[in-house]
């Protein structure tokens, strides 16, 4: 299909930010010189809070440079090599990320949760050589330890902790990890101190702002996780322009809280802090009376969370007692805050809550309210350099102001492509007046004013507590049970997550009736096969489920059940 034709200007909205400029100029380097600047100008300076553990930028720097040595003395790594990033948050993570970038890897962030077929479709798919992991989550990467991964270094939790008697460490990071045991192939991973303390230099620095730094992997529509190709500009467009944006500097205390093997953690928590030299306060896991107590104690000025974590922290016991005083900025997206818990923000601390919207596709930051003019459930406008428009998702033809239809945007922070995925590419980008959009898969429209709003999913995304989950991806798994014959992935209502997965499945006749049919043993299951949060919460056993002519199941039309179940008056 040929798109529509159009030569305008990217629309400014007349809500753009006082003082703000109408173009950035993004530095025209790696990431890694972010950190080599700071450690320049702030060698002293506390780059990471973990805890009573502070890291300045120097010393941030000489972990990063042994780390990066090793990868490249000691584990051959090349230029252009991947390298899996498997853990929570921590010092090790930001080390190692970093490392990877200074030994021009590329980096392959996974999750946590993953299972062992999940992080093995990502390691074939990506040729990673290599992987810095957790050591809870080395059982999970072992089978991969020789025939993929040829080296694989583990790191602890604990392993960067300093005696700290003024703020309670949870316990489950002083646990002593389990003692490393050798791969099926017989290989052994090696420790984080050992590889650090082997002393390797790394070579020259010679990657710039276009090289390929990252591997981002998202579900699709296919149930395939793809993997977003990004190179140091693209994430330095969008850390650059955040900080900006929201009026961050190099003295803001940044919370990370968001996980940072995801884009908007990656992004809000650690790159674009350590863009400006400013202080990173870390948290492994969300916990809102900690996460309370290391805003009180280390002052911190910015938090970046989504809705559902917000509601859960200022709903905790004792929470008007805490002096909140310093935050100076609130933010997110992934879904859109509560009307009470926006007033609540606005009326006790005079903060407003700043919805933003991006993807693992557009490096998180796109499209942002302005500080000064936030509107609430609001996507927000074109940020920097960004051009954002709603086309009609059939013909591609522009739409009018407050027409809905599928939003596209071009912008510098946009990926370069899918890996290895031509058929994705052409599927995802469109050509408008001689530049390269990206379709969103998000229907909605913009106002007057150039504020965007959400209104459908174009797509069949489930946004479940912020984590993006994809129905084919779910019901591919949910084949593997052996009773199940089919099976339909649709949301369903949660008060507490916004939307949850709910499965829809029909028995294989010779299961009714067995033990094996039981929703709730279907989910124990499920448990055991994928990562928690792809978990269907509901389980509901039909005699067969909706087809069309073709013999196509008609997901759709179990979803406006559910929703009519949900709300019987609409």
């Amino acid at each position: 299909m040929k798109p529509a034709t159009s030569t305008r200007e990217p629309f400014r909205s007349p809500a753009w930010p006082p003082g703000l400029p109408a173009t950035l100029h993004t530095p025209r380097t790696s990431l890694f010189y972010n950190v080599e600047a700071a450690a320049h100008r702030y060698p002293d300076k506390t780059a990471i809070q973990y805890f009573g553990t502070a890291i300045s930028y120097g010393q941030l720097q000489d972990e990063i440079e042994r780390m990066a040595g090793y990868l490249q003395q000691a584990c051959g790594i090349e230029p252009g090599d991947r390298v899996l990033l498997f853990s929570q948050n921590c010092p090790q993570f930001i080390i190692a990320y970093y490392a990877i970038l200074r030994a021009e890897g590329v980096v392959v962030p996974a999750n946590p949760m993953w299972l062992e077929a999940e992080l093995a479709h990502v390691v074939q798919d990506s040729g990673a050589v290599a992987a810095f992991a957790g050591s809870e989550l080395y059982q999970r990467v072992a089978p991969l330890h020789g025939p993929a991964l040829r080296h694989v270094i583990l790191h602890d939790y604990a392993g960067m902790l300093r005696d700290d008697g003024g703020l309670a460490v949870p316990a489950w990071l002083r646990e002593a990890p389990p003692a490393p045991q050798a791969a099926p192939s017989g290989a052994m991973p090696v420790a984080w101190d050992a590889a650090s303390a082997a002393g390797y230099r790394p070579l020259p620095h010679q990657a710039g702002y276009d090289t390929l730094c990252m591997l981002a992997y998202t579900s699709g529509t296919t149930g395939h996780p793809k993997g977003c190709m990004h190179s140091h500009g693209t994430l330095m467009t969008a850390a650059a322009g955040a900080v900006i944006w929201r009026g961050a500097t190099p003295e803001s205390v940044v919370l990370a809280v968001a996980p940072m093997f995801h884009l908007l953690g990656m992004q809000n928590c650690m790159n674009s802090p350590l863009y400006l030299g400013a202080t990173v306060v870390l948290m492994p896991r969300w916990d809102r009376a900690l996460a309370a107590d290391l805003l009180e104690r280390h002052r911190v000025s910015v938090w970046g969370a989504p809705p559902a974590m917000m509601v859960d922290f200022f709903s905790q016991p004792g929470i008007d007692a805490r002096d909140l005083s310093s935050l100076a900025y609130v933010g997110g997206g992934g879904a859109a805050m509560p009307e009470a818990v926006a007033n609540m923000l606005q009326e006790r601390f005079g903060l407003p809550y700043v919805e933003a919207y991006g993807m693992t596709e557009t490096a998180a930051f796109i499209l942002s309210n302005p500080r000064n003019q936030p509107k609430r459930e609001c996507l927000g406008i074109a940020t920097f350099g960004v051009d954002a428009r709603v086309v009609d998702p059939e013909t591609l033809q522009e739409l009018p102001c407050g027409e809905t239809g599928e939003i596209v945007v071009h912008g510098g922070q946009v990926m370069l492509g899918y890996w290895n995925n031509p058929e994705a590419n052409a599927a995802t980008f469109i050509e408008l007046g001689g530049k390269r959009f990206l379709r969103t898969g998000d229907l909605g429209f913009m106002d007057e004013q150039g504020y965007f709003f959400m209104r459908d999913r174009l797509k069949r995304m489930i946004n479940a507590s912020g984590y993006k989950v994809w129905p084919a991806e779910v019901e591919n798994l949910l084949y593997g049970h052996p009773a199940i014959h089919e099976a339909c992935v649709i949301a369903a209502r949660d008060q507490r997550r916004g939307e949850t997965v709910k499965a829809v499945v029909a028995l294989r006749p010779e299961a009714r009736g067995t033990a094996d049919a039981d929703p709730e043993r279907i989910m124990a299951w499920c448990r055991e096969h994928m990562a928690a949060y792809k978990v269907p919460r509901i389980v509901d056993v039909v005699d067969a489920l909706p087809k069309s002519a073709t013999g196509k199941i008609l997901w759709r039309a179990l979803q406006e059940r559910e929703m009519q179940a949900d709300h019987p008056s609409a």
